[in-house]
């Protein structure tokens, strides 16, 4: 009898378990919009110099248990790149033209893809949040151009947020994402400067909650 009311007390809590973290499950989709700034940097004797741009961001998350949850997202953005020689030496270019150091432009988009780990709290109609997690990052240049090749690069990323629901269902997000990874080599004229750079993307979002 007593291994009988065991068996039946495993049972139950093993229930109240699962009815307890359905409860604290949550999935949404998201959409950004986001600003991408990154900084120049030097080495191998080349200055590589990415644009600033705006992208946009697509995230599903689901939040498994009250402060665990994980997501997969796919981000874009142009990523033109320019890169100067440092050196003195004479350049020539495609076009012809010899002289000192000059710098070549790639007009270029950045597609990522990742998959991040959350740790969320929920505080009445605000759930703050913080992210880290890696992935892809593929530089392609814009089709039409000389001398370009494109590259991907593994990303470390990293970032913080909130999420504010207004209704039921649907909230704004706001968050910053880092993201960490070696500069590109788009052209065939002169090699990346192949060190890690960093790109900051302050973004603002709304979420459909299921």
């Amino acid at each position: 009898m007593q291994l009988k009311w065991m068996r039946i007390t495993l049972v139950l809590v093993g229930m109240a378990a699962l009815v307890n973290a359905v409860a604290y499950a949550e999935t949404d989709v998201a959409a950004s919009l986001y600003g991408a700034f990154a900084g120049t940097t030097t080495s191998n004797n080349v200055s590589q110099s990415p644009s600033n741009s705006a992208g946009g961001l697509l995230e599903v998350r689901h939040i498994s248990k009250p402060w665990i949850g994980y997501e997969g997202t796919y981000s874009y953005n142009r990523a033109n790149q320019v890169y100067k020689p440092l050196v003195s030496s004479t350049v020539c270019l495609p076009t012809g033209f010899c002289g000192g150091p000059t710098s070549y432009a790639v007009s270029a988009n950045a597609h990522e893809v990742t998959g991040d780990w959350i740790a969320s709290v929920k505080v009445t109609n605000f759930r703050p949040f913080a992210l880290a997690g890696g992935g892809l990052l593929f530089n392609q240049p814009v089709s039409g151009q000389s001398n370009t090749t494109s590259a991907t690069k593994p990303v470390f990323v990293y970032g913080a947020g909130v999420d504010w629901t207004l209704l039921p269902h649907i909230g704004l997000r706001f968050q910053y994402r880092g993201n960490l990874y070696k500069a590109p080599n788009l052209t065939k004229l002169y090699t990346s400067t192949n060190v890690f750079t960093h790109t900051a993307e302050p973004m603002l979002g709304a979420f459909f909650r299921f």
